[in-house]
């Protein structure tokens, strides 16, 4: 006896559809907005610096898009964050023999930990008391990085980093470049698929109602740890691509400037994803760096977009084209309507 509803049962079966995987959307257009611009940057060495910049902007913009958009805690130690995955890259190669790529899971694991503890001592602060009180400890870092002088090398920093070699292989200037790219997008679409996850969700409700959370039984100081730590790891991770790209660190490379910039970076590109914070990046390098015109007063035009956009398109650019998409789709359906 044959079973007749087996067939049946296969057709019924749902197949899996890639467009309904989240965040696939923004992974798509992120690909292909860094194929254009790898296509546009070539062999030609300051366009590679720029793309460099962009990625350390986004990395570290990335970084406190979770405990800041995300948890809604202000933390502006990232200079210190990005500064660890510097030097743990500096040290480990001009110091050790060990293999470089240890540097880029040293780094992030120490700042991290760093974080953590920041948290940990900070816990009881909010709002301009946790920003005030951050932003004390990266001034703190940046002065003994200079006068740590045997460890950091004060001053002068760490300078002539030996390459990169994997299994052998030396990649080149260009394929770094490559490389930083993949990682900025990898890390954005995690943090997207991290954003519409049930720890996203429950992450978000805790900014905007934590004693429901913890009502729920959901730990909030322990949420907001977790935050920071993944934060400050994505962030060392961005000063770690950029010192090796540079070929040194010294105590002046990440300024508490960038951390200002890195605020108002997701707000540029659009805080309702990680993607924005990628945009943004990306926009505030082409003012600040890619236009020798207005370089001196690129950071006012920065400053003046941001109102712009917040006046015009307070989801920012992202936010403002998509809803441009929308538009254009609904207008087709209202001429058949008559609308």
């Amino acid at each position: 006896m044959t079973d007749v509803s087996a067939p049946h049962a296969a057709a019924a079966r749902p197949r899996w559809d890639i467009r309904q995987v989240p965040g696939i959307g923004g992974l798509g257009l992120g690909i292909a907005a860094a194929v254009l611009i790898l296509t546009w940057v070539g062999s030609d060495g300051y366009r590679q610096t720029l793309v460099t910049a962009s990625v350390t902007y986004a990395l570290i913009a990335l970084g406190m898009y979770v405990p800041y958009l995300m948890a809604g805690s202000l933390s502006m130690a990232y200079s210190a964050y990005a500064g660890i995955g510097g030097y743990a890259v500096g040290l480990i190669s001009t110091r050790t023999d060990l293999p470089l790529l240890l540097a880029w899971i040293a780094g992030p694991i120490v700042a991290a930990i760093i974080a953590v503890l920041l948290g940990l001592a900070t816990r009881r602060l909010s709002g301009f008391f946790l920003a005030a009180v951050t932003l004390l400890f990266g001034m703190a870092f940046t002065a003994f990085l200079i006068d740590g002088e045997r460890l950091t090398g004060g001053s002068g920093g760490v300078g002539n980093l030996r390459p990169l070699r994997l299994f052998g292989w030396m990649p080149s200037h260009y394929q770094v470049v490559v490389g930083s790219v993949i990682v900025v997008c990898v890390v954005a679409f995690l943090l997207d698929r991290l954003r519409l996850s049930p720890w996203g969700v429950i992450v978000r409700t805790m900014r905007d109602a934590p004693r429901a959370v913890e009502a729920a039984g959901v730990r909030v100081p322990v949420m907001n740890l977790v935050a920071l730590a993944l934060g400050a790891a994505i962030a060392a991770v961005g000063g770690g691509l950029f010192a090796y790209s540079a070929g040194s660190i010294t105590p002046d490379t990440f300024t508490l400037n960038i951390v200002f910039l890195a605020i108002f970076m997701p707000l540029i590109g659009g805080s309702g994803t990680p993607w924005g914070a990628v945009a943004g990046a990306v926009l505030a390098v082409e003012l600040t760096l890619n236009f020798p015109a207005i370089q001196a007063s690129g950071t006012l035009l920065l400053a003046l977009g941001v109102l712009v956009i917040m006046l015009v398109a307070p989801k920012g650019v992202i936010g403002y084209a998509d809803k441009l998409r929308r538009r254009a789709m609904a207008l087709p359906r209202r001429r058949r309507t008559g609308g």
